[in-house]
C-alpha cells in the first residue's frame, strides 16, 4: 500500500486548508484511514480517522478533542482518497500531517497503523 499526502501549505490564523491522501496498491478490504500530526519538538498525535467497510462505504469518523468541530474527515471511494478539511486554523495546528492506514479494528486513535504516507507540512501564522 502506498499513501500520498498532499495539500499542506501556509495560511494565516483563521484560515482553511484541505489535505488529501490517495491510497494505491493492494489495500485491505475494510480499513481505517487516519490523520496524525507532529509539531516541532512534540510527539506525533492522532487527529482524525475514518472507517471504510468491505463494500466501500466510509461510515464512521473519529476526531481528537483539539480539532473536533473545526476539522472534517471524509472519503471518496472511487478515488480511494480521504480528505481532511481544516477550518479555523490556529498556530497550534502547525505540524507535519501524516496519513496512515490499517486493517479494521478497535482504537482508531492508536498509532499502530501499518502503512504511512510521507507527510505534508501545514504552517499557520498568527
Amino acid at each position: 500500500v502506498q499513501l500520498q499526502a498532499s495539500g499542506g501549505g501556509l495560511t494565516q490564523a483563521g484560515g482553511s486548508l484541505r489535505l488529501s491522501c490517495a491510497a494505491s496498491g493492494r489495500t485491505f478490504s475494510s480499513y481505517i484511514m487516519g490523520w496524525f500530526r507532529q509539531a516541532p519538538g512534540k510527539e506525533r498525535e492522532f487527529v482524525a480517522a475514518i472507517t471504510r467497510s468491505a463494500i466501500g462505504t466510509y461510515y464512521r469518523t473519529y476526531y481528537s478533542e483539539s480539532v473536533k468541530g473545526r476539522f472534517t474527515i471524509s472519503g471518496d471511494n472511487a478515488l480511494n482518497t480521504i480528505y481532511l478539511q481544516m477550518n479555523s486554523l490556529n498556530p497550534e495546528d502547525t505540524a507535519v500531517y501524516f496519513c496512515a492506514v490499517k486493517r479494521m479494528g478497535p482504537a482508531p486513535e492508536e498509532h499502530d497503523y501499518e502503512y504511512w504516507g510521507q507527510g505534508t507540512l501545514v504552517t499557520v501564522s498568527s
